[in-house]
């Protein structure tokens, strides 16, 4: 790869001190940053490439801790309904018809989404999930991946786990360390508690993470204190999901106890404020996670339940929401809210040390945004202008493990109209059945 040199700019590097570094330079060498800061001519010497970085702020790729990317197919296929009926009625139905083409096409297309919106780094739980791995590997993104299990009919549960832990073990550590993968229950209420039990053996078994979904919505704590006598998160507790590192995906309805719970285990949060909203789930309690130590990162879930995966929404919204639920200004201020985004999704998914900062030794997962629009200017506080102001749409380059993913907003990785195509295809070839 080589050393590319970038040349003026912003950089919003969301290291220790919060560095916002304006004129500056960065340099990537292979696939590591090795310098960010001033500009000095010697960096030039020798370089591959010299790239003009004016009119550009530089920050770290987005993560995205939650997500079902085949679901893409399904974008506007069922909207405004009660989140079991939409899952019961519309989802599954059609779900059932994927087969391996379809979770590519979909796969694709919100990879194509992803990093055409600035995100470099995806958590993922679907079926199929050799063909996302691939997509994942051929794109260039960083992934975080499981084979989401369900546990009816009981009759398929070995099978589901066999293929989980087998999609766990081959692809950990693919496409040069790019993908990690976990297992994954897919909530407590679709996964009897004996079925839990044996997912986490499994993990331990493998050394991978957890990853659920949890306490979603109001009626889904309900029925599990009613099934089990706790509600989620101590029934999570009890079954040993907390043992192992764990994600967890909403946790919108959570009570003080529960805060406590998830902070003293390390359990990180996904909040998925567009999706949550979209289904009218519910508010998470962000400030009052974050306050207790939870780690808080922000996920789309799917382009069917949002409609779309820009991060730039899902960071404005989670620093709005806040806001208006608590009636406090101060609440998530716009630093945290992309920190949620930077920082603290790379610490959900066990890489803080790896991506998420602009700094010398630090993964070259980075974004460019184009500040020279006039929803940018004047050019004050620039991060508030990210978190209030900015969208995806905004992105000009995509860079991962050093690698350029986008230049200009062309994809350089994937054909886009080739995508588009076989999205199309795919979804008339299952509405017709």
């Amino acid at each position: 790869m080589g050393t590319t040199v970038i040349w003026g700019g912003t950089y919003v590097t969301m290291d220790d001190g919060r560095r916002i570094i304006r004129d500056g330079a960065m340099v990537i060498r292979d696939d590591r940053i090795v310098h960010v800061g001033d500009k000095k001519e010697e960096w030039k010497e020798g370089a591959g490439e010299v790239v003009d970085g004016s009119r550009r702020v530089f920050l770290p790729g987005l993560v995205n801790t939650h997500g079902h990317a085949a679901m893409s197919l399904l974008r506007g296929y069922a909207d405004d309904l009660d989140l079991q009926v939409w899952l019961e009625q519309k989802m599954w139905p059609m779900e059932a018809k994927f087969a391996a083409e379809d979770v590519r096409a979909g796969a694709l297309l919100t990879a194509a989404e992803m990093i055409k919106s600035g995100t470099t780094c995806f958590v993922d739980m679907y079926d199929h999930m050799d063909e996302v791995a691939r997509v994942a590997e051929e794109s260039g993104l960083r992934a975080v991946l499981c084979r989401g299990v369900i546990g009816f009919p009981a009759e398929a549960q070995d099978a589901k786990l066999a293929e989980a832990k087998a999609f766990a073990r081959n692809w950990n550590g693919a496409a040069g360390g790019r993908i990690r993968t976990m297992m994954a229950p897919h909530a407590p209420y679709t996964c009897p508690p004996a079925y839990i039990e044996r997912i986490v053996e499994a993990a331990h078994e493998l050394d991978v993470p957890l990853h659920t979904h949890m306490s979603e919505t109001v009626k889904e704590v309900e029925q599990n204190a009613a099934d089990y006598g706790a509600r989620p998160v101590e029934h999570l507790l009890r079954l040993g999901v907390f043992s192992r590192p764990c994600l967890v995906a909403h946790a919108v309805h959570l009570n003080d106890e529960e805060i406590a719970i998830l902070a003293e285990h390390g359990v990180g949060v996904s909040h998925n404020p567009g999706s949550n909203l979209k289904l009218a789930s519910g508010i998470a309690r962000v400030r009052d996670m974050l306050k207790a130590g939870v780690t808080v990162s922000l996920g789309t879930d799917s382009s069917a339940s949002n409609n779309n995966v820009d991060m730039f929404d899902e960071i404005r919204l989670a620093a709005l929401l806040q806001k208006g639920a608590t009636l406090d200004p101060t609440a998530v201020p716009a630093a945290e809210a992309l920190a949620m985004a930077t920082e603290y999704g790379a610490a959900a998914v066990w890489q803080s040390g790896v991506f998420g900062r602009l700094a010398p030794g630090m993964k070259a997962d980075f974004i460019a945004v184009d500040i020279d629009q006039p929803h940018f200017y004047p050019h004050t506080d620039l991060v508030s202008h990210l978190v209030y102001s900015a969208s995806g749409h905004d992105v000009t380059d995509v860079c991962v493990d050093g690698r350029w993913l986008m230049r200009n907003r062309q994809l350089l990785t994937l054909d886009e109209e080739r995508i588009k195509h076989d999205a199309g295809r795919c979804f008339d070839r299952l509405l017709r059945g």
